[in-house]
């Protein structure tokens, strides 16, 4: 395996499941820490009493910052193994945050959940596995963690599965792994551990390295938003008029019949270019430029797709939509809807229901959408969209609703 791939993961937990310490573990034995780092580290843990190195120092730094009324969205770390660059998308675990789950896990590929073994699924947990499975995040990996706190028994570690799984079968994820942990210790971490002969397992970087996840990516449904129209006017390309995106899902490749949407006209693809290269085919997620042999009115906002398999235009959308801003919904209330490259007007029709994230049940009877809410909403657009459902395709299956007056982002939304 070549070390180009990145795995985008994000770790989620409730206070005190030990999230900040275990990165640190996997960041130290991982090798992926600065050597001034680990010394400033390691003269804080001497300062503050401890035996040996508080790994949690390694994230904490934000933590202060947070109870200082700052608030910090998502805090990203990357490091990089032999096999694979990961970013760590590292989202605060209280309720009060669940928007900033939802921004931290919108582009994962897995989401590490903590459990603590003494615990079991809590409240919380429920929350965090909900949420990953509404964003449609292919793997979970449920780390059950302080092992040491139960003497790394193996009953207290099959309890915790068994009450997963009762739960996750009312969830959409295809993938659940189990990893009894001790993130203080480094049992089954980076290292394999002594203490849980038991568990025949790998350990936690070992299976996020070997994850396969190149069949996440959408294949089937060939997408290029277009983002900008490209015209050099300079005497080698004359002519040249250049379509220039990020291919959304699928594979282009030249000679293919596409169709430009929402105009419905079709042509064949004349080259697909990259700043130094000519190339012979395109997929997710690349940035290219795209000729037509035809000479079509393409402009930003449009869509290439393949002829013979189309998404749809759709001005009313129900959208499943997390609101992330302080000021609450107005009724009837006119946003920006930003979907790929294409910005309309939208407004909220109808809140269908609310998300009760405590208990995970339905509110049918209050229609007003505060920070942190998750609901279904219908959405009426002054113009159709060109969508697929997210769960087909996280990228043509977004949205983000914009308040004019402010410019800021007050909703996310995954298209239903």
């Amino acid at each position: 395996m070549d070390n180009n791939q990145l795995l985008r993961f994000t770790t989620a937990g409730s206070v005190d499941d030990g999230k900040s310490t275990l990165i640190g573990r996997l960041l130290y034995d991982s090798k992926s820490i600065f050597e001034d780092q680990l010394q400033a580290i390691e003269t804080t843990s001497k300062k503050k009493g401890h035996d040996g190195v508080d790994l949690a120092l390694f994230t904490d730094g934000l933590r202060d910052e947070r109870e200082q009324g700052i608030t910090i969205d998502v805090a990203y770390r990357y490091f990089t193994t032999p096999k694979r660059k990961f970013i760590i998308a590292d989202t605060p675990g209280h309720i009060q945050y669940t928007r900033n789950m939802v921004t931290g896990a919108s582009t994962a590929n897995a989401a590490i959940i903590l459990v603590d073994a003494r615990h079991g699924v809590i409240e919380q947990t429920k929350r965090h596995s909900f949420i990953a499975s509404l964003l449609q995040i292919p793997h979970l990996i449920v780390c059950v963690n302080k092992m040491d706190l139960v003497d790394h028994k193996e009953d207290a570690y099959n309890k915790v599965i068994e009450q997963f799984e009762d739960f996750s079968s009312k969830l959409l994820v295809r993938d659940v792994r189990f990893i009894p942990i001790s993130a203080l210790n480094g049992d089954n971490v980076v290292n394999r551990s002594k203490n849980m002969e038991w568990y025949q397992g790998a350990p936690l970087l070992h299976t996020l390295e070997t994850m396969h996840i190149s069949s996440d990516i959408n294949k089937v449904d060939a997408r290029f938003p277009v983002q900008i129209v490209i015209r050099p006017q300079n005497e080698a390309h004359r002519d040249y008029r250049g379509y220039a995106g990020r291919v959304a899902s699928g594979v282009f490749r030249t000679g293919d019949e596409v169709t430009v949407m929402p105009s419905g006209f079709t042509s064949k693809i004349k080259s697909i270019d990259t700043m130094d290269k000519v190339l012979d085919e395109a997929h997710a997620p690349m940035s290219v430029s795209i000729t037509l042999e035809d000479d079509i009115d393409v402009s930003r906002g449009d869509m290439i797709v393949r002829s013979n398999n189309k998404p749809e235009p759709l001005q009313d959308i129900e959208v499943m939509l997390c609101w992330l801003n302080n000021e609450p919904s107005k009724p009837r209330a006119k946003y920006s809807i930003h979907h790929t490259s294409n910005v309309q007007t939208a407004m909220i029709k109808e809140v269908i229901y609310k998300i009760n994230i405590e208990t995970l049940d339905r509110v049918n009877d209050d229609k007003t959408l505060t920070m942190n809410d998750i609901s279904k909403v219908k959405i009426r657009t002054t113009k159709p969209l060109i969508v697929d459902s997210y769960r087909e395709n996280r990228t043509t299956g977004s949205v983000i609703l914009v308040d004019d007056a402010t410019n800021e982002t007050v909703a996310a939304g995954m298209i239903v």
